[in-house]
């Protein structure tokens, strides 16, 4: 009988955006540069981000329960499933009922919460919506909320400044429902960034890197990708985040050398080769403090 499932495999469940470098568009190279082939499910097709003054888009909702159901004709098997941004109720149902069917003992959860930042809502998102984002936290291995979302799913005002005990607090209330593995990311330290990665059963740790350059699409959905690919390589979760974190950094350098737009990304393709998991760089956590 043919298998399909010889390789490792991601099922990156997100919004595929044609220009801007984010969402499915960011995963797809990002997962194959680390030896893991990018099994995309689009939420919604956009021509470009909506960063930018217009766009053209497309709601994919409707195709999604029939593209589903042709995956598992196939009996396909995932080592990750990783999620994004989704645009409505009958998405969340959606995306709980790939989970239920393609979630084995073994695949990797990754959820990204994308709701919010700087304490708001994003505009494509009601409090009823984003309440209903926790459903999704049920299933997680890996939850990736910035401090807004971490705020929104634990019932919490809004802080820009939480000490670590509160992060650990928001971490713990998070990780009862059912992740393990948690990192609040993207944390505003003066002249760095900071991810505070959470553990069940370690130490929670605030790691720290150099903040470079303004704010730039598709940073997350970098960073997302990459703890992803790490997840299924079987890199230490920590070392991921610094991994990531550090990524993150060097691509936004390389864009800014090369005078790329903010509306445009990060230039991460110049860099791929470093994702190669033969590199070194891959499991050194190099560069990352823990205060």
């Amino acid at each position: 009988m043919t298998s399909h499932n010889n390789q490792k495999k991601a099922a990156i469940i997100n919004d595929f955006t044609g220009f801007g470098r984010c969402s499915i568009a960011v995963a797809l190279p990002i997962l194959s540069a680390m030896k893991i082939q990018c099994c995309p499910l689009p939420t919604a097709i956009f021509s470009n981000h909506t960063g930018f003054p217009s766009c053209h888009w497309t709601d994919y909702t409707g195709h999604m329960a029939p593209y589903m159901t042709e995956w598992e004709k196939l009996g396909l098997e995932f080592q990750a499933i990783a999620t994004g941004f989704l645009g409505s109720d009958a998405q969340i149902d959606l995306v709980k009922q790939f989970l239920t069917t393609f979630k084995g003992p073994d695949t990797v959860a990754v959820i990204d919460p994308v709701m919010g930042d700087y304490g708001r809502l994003y505009c494509t998102y009601t409090p009823a919506l984003a309440g209903r984002m926790r459903e999704l936290v049920h299933f997680a291995d890996i939850l990736t909320p910035n401090l807004t979302e971490a705020c929104i799913l634990t019932g919490r005002e809004f802080c820009p400044a939480p000490s670590e005990a509160e992060l650990t607090a928001m971490c713990e209330t998070l990780s009862a429902l059912g992740p393990d593995r948690i990192v609040v990311s993207g944390l505003e330290l003066g002249a760095e960034l900071g991810n505070f990665v959470y553990q069940r059963g370690k130490a929670p740790r605030l790691l720290t890197q150099p903040k470079v350059g303004d704010y730039r699409s598709g940073t997350g959905d970098v960073f997302s990708a990459i703890l992803t690919g790490d997840a299924v390589n079987g890199v230490d979760f920590a070392d991921s985040v610094a991994h990531a974190a550090r990524f993150v950094a060097r691509a936004i350098q390389r864009s800014i050398e090369l005078e790329i737009p903010l509306t445009d990304g990060v230039a991460f393709e110049e860099l791929l080769g470093e994702l190669i998991p033969d590199n070194p760089a891959v499991v050194s956590s190099k560069g990352a403090t823990n205060p």
